[in-house]
C-alpha cells in the first residue's frame, strides 16, 4: 500500500478516530487506528468495541491496501511534520513508512487480520441541527453520573416523540433536560448513550450544519450512529432501565426569582471559597435580592449580595450545592436567569428548584432547558 496526503487534512482525520479511544486500553489492538486506501481515497476507523470513529478523506492512493497501527503515536507524529505533503507507505519487511519532507518515520505494523469489524448502523433515523444539538449535550451531559456503579446513570437519555428530540441526565441529585427539534421518522425511540461519548460527540460536530442520527441493533449490541459530513461515530448503548425523572419536574411555577446569570455566579464562587468539601451554600432569596451566606472551618465566613426579583410568594431560605449551581448556571445561555420553587406533598422532604432561562427580568427564555436541584439540609 503506498498513498500521499495533504498533512493537515490526515493529521486532522486521525486525531478525530483517536479522540474516543481510552487512554489505557486492555487489548492492545483496540489502540490501532485502521487505515483503509482504494481509488475513492482514506477511510480511517477506530474501535473499541463500545465506541467507534470513522472518516473519509481525499488521496492520491498509488497502490490500494489495508494497514492497521499504533494510533495514538499516528496522531503525535502528524500533528508535528512539516508542511509538506505525507508519503505512507507498507514495506516489505512489514513495517509502515511515514514521510513528510526531510522527515521519516518507521512504525510497527499491527495484524489487521486481528481487528474487530467496525460496526454498520441502519435503523430509525433523523437529523437534527447540529449547533442546537451541540448546546443541548451541553447543558444536560454534565448531570450524568460519573460513578460506574450505577451505569444507567452515566447516560444521557435520548428520546424521539414526534417532531421532537429529548435529552436527558441525571445523577440524583439533579435533572437535566433539553429538547431539539427532530426531522426524520416520527417514531417513539430511545437510547441511553454514554455521556463521555456524547460530550465528544458535541464538541465535534456542534458546527457541522446538520447531524443525522441512527438508532440500530438489539439484545446487547444496541447501536446508536451520529454522521456529519464525511464523519460518523458509533456508540454502544448502556443497557438498562433510565428512571422516570421527567414527572419530578412541576407545572406550576408561580413562585420565582429572576437573577442575572453572571453576578450570580461570580457571587457563588467567591462566597463558596470559604466552604467546606460538599458543605452547602445559604441562599436567601427576598424581594429585591439573593443574600449568600457561608461558613467553613478556621471561623472563616462569606456573605454577599445580589439584586434579584421575587414573585408569587414569600422570602426562601436553602441550601444548594454551590458547584451543581454554578454548572447549572453556566448551562443557561441567557443574561437572566430564574429559579423556581417548587412544592412537595411531603411536608419532611425538602422540595427542589427549577432553573431555567430568561431572557429579561420580565421575559422568560425560549429554549427548552430545564435543570431540577435537590436542595441540601442546612444546619442552623
Amino acid at each position: 500500500m503506498r498513498f500521499q496526503v495533504n498533512r493537515d487534512v490526515f493529521s486532522e482525520a486521525v486525531s478525530f478516530v483517536v479522540k474516543l479511544l481510552p487512554q489505557r486500553n486492555p487489548q492492545p489492538i483496540l489502540a490501532g487506528v485502521l487505515i483503509e486506501a482504494d481509488a475513492a481515497g482514506l477511510t480511517l476507523s477506530a474501535f473499541d468495541y463500545e465506541a467507534s470513529a470513522r472518516t473519509t478523506i481525499e488521496a492520491t492512493v498509488d497502490t490500494p491496501g489495508t494497514i492497521l497501527v499504533h494510533g495514538r503515536l499516528l496522531s503525535d507524529i502528524a500533528s508535528r511534520l512539516p508542511n509538506a505533503p505525507i508519503e505512507i507507505a507498507a514495506e516489505d519487511d512489514g513495517s509502515i513508512a511515514v514521510t513528510c519532507g526531510s522527515a521519516r518515520f518507521t512504525l510497527a505494523a499491527m495484524p489487521v487480520e486481528e481487528y474487530p469489524s467496525i460496526p454498520e448502523v441502519t435503523g430509525t433515523s433523523g437529523v437534527v441541527p447540529a449547533d442546537e444539538f451541540g448546546t443541548a449535550i451541553s447543558q444536560v451531559g454534565f448531570a450524568a453520573s460519573r460513578d460506574d456503579v450505577t451505569p444507567v446513570l452515566t447516560g444521557v437519555q435520548l428520546e424521539v416523540a414526534g417532531q421532537n428530540l429529548s435529552l436527558v441526565a441525571t445523577d440524583r441529585y439533579r435533572v437535566s433536560l433539553r429538547d431539539v427539534p427532530w426531522d426524520g421518522e416520527a417514531v417513539e425511540s430511545s437510547a441511553l448513550v454514554p455521556a463521555r461519548t456524547l460530550v465528544e460527540v458535541g464538541k465535534t460536530f456542534g458546527h457541522a450544519g446538520t447531524i443525522q442520527i441512527a438508532f440500530s441493533g438489539a439484545g446487547d449490541r444496541e447501536i446508536i450512529a451520529f454522521t456529519a459530513g464525511n464523519k460518523t461515530v458509533t456508540s454502544l448503548l448502556i443497557k438498562g432501565n433510565f428512571p422516570p425523572v421527567r414527572r419530578l419536574f412541576p407545572e406550576q411555577t408561580d413562585h420565582y426569582a429572576v437573577v442575572n446569570t453572571a453576578d450570580l455566579i461570580e457571587a457563588v464562587r467567591r462566597v463558596s471559597l470559604v466552604l467546606d468539601r460538599a458543605a452547602p451554600l445559604r441562599f436567601t432569596f427576598s424581594a429585591e435580592s439573593v443574600t449568600m451566606d457561608a461558613s467553613g472551618s478556621d471561623h472563616a465566613r462569606a456573605s454577599e449580595s445580589v439584586d434579584a426579583i421575587l414573585r408569587g410568594g414569600d422570602e426562601v431560605t436553602l441550601g444548594l450545592n454551590p458547584q451543581y449551581l454554578t454548572e447549572a448556571l453556566g448551562a443557561v445561555k441567557s443574561e437572566f436567569v430564574r429559579v423556581t420553587f417548587t412544592s412537595s406533598d411531603n411536608a419532611n422532604k425538602l422540595s427542589p428548584v427549577l432553573i431555567t432561562s430568561q431572557t429579561s427580568v420580565d421575559q422568560a427564555g425560549l429554549d427548552s432547558f430545564k435543570y431540577l436541584l435537590q436542595p441540601n439540609l442546612l444546619l442552623r
